[in-house]
């Protein structure tokens, strides 16, 4: 058995438009726009959604949304995920990108929340072995 949760909602936007685009969200939502210390790529809209970390992300690519879904257990999370239909994409130290049927991008993380947060929020999944039974 592994536990996982929606973890945040993401704002991806190319690299140029980040500042303004956080700019932008923060007076949108009307929370407070922080860079994330030692992530530069992160810009957190903090408390825009209760229990969820909500930023907006540089990247070199196009504009899009993705969620994080963090686990005690990537392993286990990413090969659930692949049975449901997802596709791998790419992995990024322990982050594994995955595209969902339909082209939505998400990442599987390790547990990043308070661990009794993470305990009281997430879901538990039968390991594949329990389902065989």
């Amino acid at each position: 058995m592994h536990r996982s949760r929606v973890y945040g909602v993401f704002i991806d936007v190319p690299t140029a438009d980040a500042d303004r685009s956080a700019a932008f969200w923060a007076e949108a939502l009307g929370v407070p726009a922080r860079p994330v210390a030692g992530e530069e790529q992160f810009t957190r809209l903090v408390d825009a959604l209760p229990d969820l970390v909500t930023a907006v992300q540089a990247v070199d690519d196009a504009p899009r949304y993705h969620v994080d879904i963090e686990t005690d257990s990537v392993e286990a999370e990413v090969a659930r995920l692949l049975r449901l239909g997802a596709v791998e994409v790419s992995q990024w130290l322990d982050c594994h990108v995955l595209r969902a049927p339909g082209g939505h991008l998400l990442c599987v993380i390790p547990v990043h929340s308070e661990p009794g947060f993470f305990a009281s929020r997430s879901r538990a999944w039968p390991s594949v072995e329990d389902s065989a039974r």
